[in-house]
């Protein structure tokens, strides 16, 4: 038996990208084995890809922090032959060969089914971006963030979490703000996903001139982090909170206690990766049934593992649209 892996080795300090044959005997230990159908392109994929985020130690490395499929072997009793699984963060992809095979073996405890009203392909447009993005908006409103309290800002808003966010937030009745560096580029495709305004990342982009600014955001998921975290940290309504889920834009903060003294706000960290199992599949099941799966569609773009290596500079450079899903058969 035998699968077929975009294979990364390592010579001289270079990546080396080739689609491959490989044995099964070649698969990591795990106790679940998954036939794969689709993974996705993550911007944590596209650091793996080009080797800029020193996120991979070992080498040769199959990539692909997220994939879905179907059980073919389980030693597992959780698990059975059969069933529609998918597996996101435990640093799959990274420390973990991944979803960028037709073949992967992993940890039962890991795994999450498929919710019964996606396929494959639409779990993979959801994938590490939706999910994180389903999650800050879980955590805003465990802290008291309803629709009617005012607008909810999404920063980078034109990536992967940004981009679901918006059409989460928009779908559960939010009155929904969009920031992004390519407003006028792409201001047609966030209001057609929700957003009742978009706005240029610059005018956020500032340090604050002071520690409080005028109340703006009734909450804030953040996919920038840096001065841009630090700016709408100062412009939070009375009790809101920003989840923090991304440092596209530097992972330095600069500011005082004042809003949280003041203002009673919140900063929320939003980690996808390490998350337990326990509960992911409630989070799983809520962006299934929140989505328009019409528009889950409309928004992603199929690839197959040989364009891989071109999609991770793609996504570094911003220029990812949507969600990329990856065909991993093709």
């Amino acid at each position: 038996m035998g699968f077929r892996a975009l294979l990364t080795t390592q010579v001289d300090k270079s990546l080396h990208h080739e689609v491959v044959e490989l044995d099964d005997s070649r698969l990591p230990d795990g106790d679940v084995t998954i036939a794969v159908d689709y993974s996705s392109l993550n911007y944590k994929d596209g650091l793996i890809l080009t080797g800029r985020g020193r996120l991979v130690k070992d080498y040769p490395h199959i990539g692909g922090i997220d994939l879905a499929g179907t059980v073919v072997e389980s030693s597992s009793s959780k698990w059975s032959a059969g069933q529609r699984v998918l597996v996101t963060g435990f640093r799959v992809g990274e420390i973990w060969w991944g979803g960028y095979a037709s073949k992967a073996r992993v940890r039962s405890g890991w795994v999450c089914s498929v919710p019964n009203a996606i396929s494959n392909r639409q779990a993979m447009a959801i994938g590490t971006a939706g999910f994180t993005a389903m999650l800050a908006i879980d955590m805003l409103e465990q802290t008291g963030l309803r629709p009617g309290q005012g607008p909810v800002l999404v920063t980078g808003a034109a990536g992967g979490v940004g981009s679901t966010a918006v059409h989460l937030l928009a779908r559960l009745g939010y009155e929904v703000v969009a920031s992004t560096g390519r407003a006028a580029e792409r201001r047609d495709e966030l209001v057609a996903y929700g957003a009742s305004d978009v706005i240029e990342r610059d005018s956020i982009a500032d340090l604050p001139e002071r520690p409080l600014l005028s109340e703006r955001w009734a909450g804030v998921v953040d996919a920038v982090g840096g001065s841009t975290l630090s700016h709408v940290l100062a412009e939070l309504k009375y009790g809101a909170g920003v989840a923090a889920c991304g440092l596209a834009g530097g992972d330095k903060i600069t500011g005082t206690v004042i809003p949280f003294l003041l203002r009673g706000n919140n900063l929320l960290g939003i980690d996808s990766v390490m998350r337990p199992v326990e509960g992911r599949q409630e989070v799983w099941e809520r962006a299934a049934n929140t989505m328009d799966l019409a528009m889950l569609d409309a928004m992603t773009t199929e690839i197959g593992l040989a364009d891989l290596p071109a999609a991770g500079e793609t996504i570094l450079a911003g220029q990812v649209a949507g969600r990329w899903v990856v065909n991993v058969n093709r």
